[in-house]
């Protein structure tokens, strides 16, 4: 694609000899303007045989052979006017072309322009500017107010503000904090902070990103599958027409005529600047295309896959349950589990300590502490020998509780892995830890099947009962288990050739499986970089839903650039109708085309402009969204109290469980029920105004009517035992209410969650 400047001197050159050629024939001078005009037409008559020998060698179709056949046969016929507008027009097409893919490719051209040089490193007491490519890891930097995060680190200030939306397309600002990974590209939008390096400037996300951009800018014409298939018909078609107006005629103007208006065709203008348009359209999603082809691949897959871990599943570790000996709390066993584990960098440590600090646990600084690599830790806890890791670890010297076996049961098939919790001595709890599956993957699926994927495959190297579990509960149509990259790649070879398919994984295993489907696609937030490097598509915000986005805006590009062809094809046909009948001539016909290429271009430039696939264009605050995330998050103890309390009540002593059952009624009716109501009055209406229709929260608000007809049933059966001691078919019905409020809570928050991610 030649620059903008190019474009413009091609114009300049031909529009001043057409101007200066007129002034001279009207002055009489009609040998020497007919002279200019030729000269004038030159320029632009290299710059299309040179753009035909490209696309001869690339062994694609060449539609700009009608260019330079109405050039050269306006030349050989003496219409140097005519050549002189068919060269003005040629010029002024490739000029808006170029100026369009320029606009359109705005967004992408911005992620490289923010690209860091330098970096502050924090010597001692002083600060030394130095080269992006000195940063080691393990580097304290400083990064001020307006500054671009030059490399991957962790937040070593109380808290930082981002702005990520260069790399994510998230206007919002982000809130960090101490501890907090940050990726290299995003912008420092409040006061400074410093920053520990974790990675290099050349291994940092910003730089694969850079890379990833450049890679798309270089690719093959985002046009050329899609304008080749009309060029094959539409060529032929144009010059037979102007064959036929010929022979019938015995005018060779007229053939002429029939070309001009053929030349230089919106075939070769509007393709692109759809498909760019949608390109850029989707980098400001947060979704890289690195070309037109993985843009026409994603508008006609019908068929999916999908990796398991990291893409399905968020790909870490999270508490799913605490299982614990009679009399002892959930929230004694993980705060006795996180103070121990605080001092371990194993991936299940820092799952089990971010636990105990999403519920606020107080955390005591162990001593004392030695880690056996794989297996678990010892250490002293407020004057106590703690143990914490696997059964053999933590059983292997002591006794195993009576309810270990049906626990590491339940923990294998779930797929998760079990964390045994000693302490004095003595078994006193263990932590259940999987992947969970994302919060908008139930979402995301909807909003895929919603725009043409007709079926999804979930590819996983997990055990079957694993995938099993993950894979029928969000409704994917078929389960592939066991598989290593190369069973994947079998898994993909098995689809017919004429079907598109698109895979998406984020591991480096996931690779090859990306390279080989129709479209692979990483999610390249936090994925791998041989996982970005071989896909055609990177989502560079970690949320699966944008794959959806980038499906329908790759969709809507494409028509809209199948729409253009149309529109401009069907007006080019006409005129050349009008133009083999004799009714317009050739100079008429170039400023007719040049009309043509104009609403051909104009309406593909509305790929830029293409709506979201939103439930609502409306959203929350980013403030509301935190808020209903935190209150969620607050609640999350009485949950778990209420859940311990439904498995152990009947094998308490009634002494202890009357007390924590009244306590339990006090934390309802002072913490849950108020949140609820609260929600009922203030946040359902303002949701409803955002979705529309009758009455959108209906079935919220119905769970509410039943988490309240649960509440009232337990205080009242509760409360009863002030005045009686409860028997055991009492104690029954409190662990049936119990469980049953339990669950229509916890389903009733996920719900919340997945609409408060829809809106926010």
């Amino acid at each position: 694609m030649r620059t903008l400047p190019i474009n413009a001197a091609l114009l300049g050159i031909a529009a001043a000899s057409l101007t200066a050629g007129a002034l001279l024939a009207w002055a009489g001078h009609l040998y020497v303007g007919h002279l200019l005009w030729a000269l004038g037409a030159l320029p632009a008559l290299g710059v299309v045989l040179y753009d035909i020998a490209g696309s001869l060698f690339r062994r694609e179709a060449g539609i700009d052979v009608l260019a330079a056949i109405a050039m050269v046969g306006a030349v050989l016929l003496g219409e140097y006017l005519s050549a002189s507008v068919i060269a003005v027009m040629f010029s002024s097409g490739q000029l808006l072309e170029s100026y369009a893919q320029a606009r359109a490719s705005r967004e992408m051209s911005a992620l490289l322009s923010r690209a860091p040089r330098s970096a502050i490193r924090i010597e001692g007491d002083t600060l030394v500017n130095v080269n992006l490519n000195e940063v080691r890891v393990g580097d304290r930097l400083l990064v001020r107010s307006g500054d671009t995060v030059a490399v991957d680190g962790v937040v070593e200030s109380l808290a930082a503000t981002l702005d990520e939306s260069v790399l994510t397309g998230e206007s919002v600002p982000i809130e960090r904090h101490e501890g907090d990974g940050l990726r290299s590209g995003a912008i420092n939008a409040g006061a400074p902070f410093e920053l520990l390096a974790t990675e290099t400037a050349e291994r940092s996300t910003f730089a694969g990103i850079a890379r990833l951009v450049e890679s798309a800018r270089s690719s093959r014409s985002p046009a050329s599958r899609l304008a080749d298939r009309y060029a094959l018909w539409f060529v032929p078609l144009a010059l037979g027409v102007a064959l036929f107006a010929w022979l019938v005629s015995r005018d060779p103007l007229r053939a002429l005529a029939v070309v001009v208006v053929a030349t230089p065709c919106p075939l070769i203008l509007a393709v692109p600047v759809a498909l760019v348009s949608g390109m850029s359209n989707c980098a400001k999603r947060g979704i890289l295309v690195k070309g037109g082809a993985a843009l026409e691949g994603l508008a006609e897959a019908s068929v999916l896959y999908f990796d398991k871990t990291g893409t399905l599943t968020g790909g870490q570790a999270r508490l799913v349950h605490v299982e614990t000996k009679a009399g002892i709390d959930q929230a004694k066993v993980l705060s006795v589990a996180a103070s121990l584990d605080q001092v371990s960098a194993h991936v299940t440590a820092a799952a089990i300590v971010a636990a105990a600090r999403e519920r606020h646990l107080r955390l005591s600084m162990p001593t004392n502490v030695h880690e056996e690599p794989g297996a678990g830790l010892t250490g002293v806890i407020d004057g106590e020998l703690v143990m914490v890791g696997t059964f053999r670890f933590v059983c292997g010297t002591l006794a195993a509780p009576a309810w270990s076996a049906r626990f590491q049961s339940a923990v294998g098939d779930d797929g998760g892995s079990a964390v045994f919790v000693a302490k004095a001595g003595e078994v006193i709890g263990a932590l259940h830890l999987a992947d969970q599956i994302r919060t908008e993957t139930p979402r995301a699926l909807r909003m895929l099947r919603q725009v043409g994927i007709a079926r999804m495959i979930m590819l996983t190297g997990d055990r079957h009962d694993v995938a099993n579990a993950i894979g029928s509960s969000i409704g994917v149509d078929e389960i592939r288990a066991e598989l290593d990259p190369e069973g994947k790649l079998r898994a993909l070879a098995e689809l017919p050739s004429s079907t598109i398919s698109i895979m998406v994984g984020d591991g480096v295993n996931d690779a090859p499986a990306l390279a080989a489907a129709g479209v692979g696609v990483a999610m390249g937030a936090r994925g791998a970089a041989a996982s970005s490097e071989a896909a055609d598509v990177v989502l560079l915000v970690d949320r699966l839903d944008r794959l959806a986005e980038a499906v329908h805006l790759a969709k809507a590009s494409r028509n809209i650039a199948t729409q253009s062809v149309a529109l401009g094809m069907g007006l080019s046909l006409c005129a050349m109708v009008v133009a083999a009948a004799g009714y317009l001539t050739p100079v008429y016909g170039a400023a007719f085309q040049e009309v043509i290429d104009v609403l051909a271009i104009a309406n593909a430039l509305r790929a830029l402009r293409v709506a979201p696939l939103r439930v609502s264009r409306k959203r929350l605050s980013e403030r509301e969204s935190k808020q209903l995330r935190s209150e969620h998050e607050q609640l999350a103890p009485i949950l778990d109290r209420m859940s311990y309390l439904a498995d152990q009540i009947l094998a308490m002593p009634i002494e202890d469980a009357v007390p924590a059952l009244f306590q339990l009624d006090e934390l309802l009716v002072d913490e849950l029920l108020p949140h609820e109501k609260a929600d009922d009055i203030e946040l359902y209406p303002k949701v409803a105004g955002l979705l529309g229709g009758d009455d959108p929260m209906a079935s919220l608000s119905r769970s509410h009517r039943e988490i309240f007809n649960f509440a009232r049933r337990f205080h009242r059966v509760v409360h009863a035992m002030s005045d009686a001691k409860p028997d055991e078919a009492t104690m029954r019905e409190v662990q049936r209410t119990l469980y049953g409020l339990d669950a229509i809570v916890r389903l009733h928050f996920a719900e919340e969650e997945e609409l408060f991610l829809t809106l926010s």
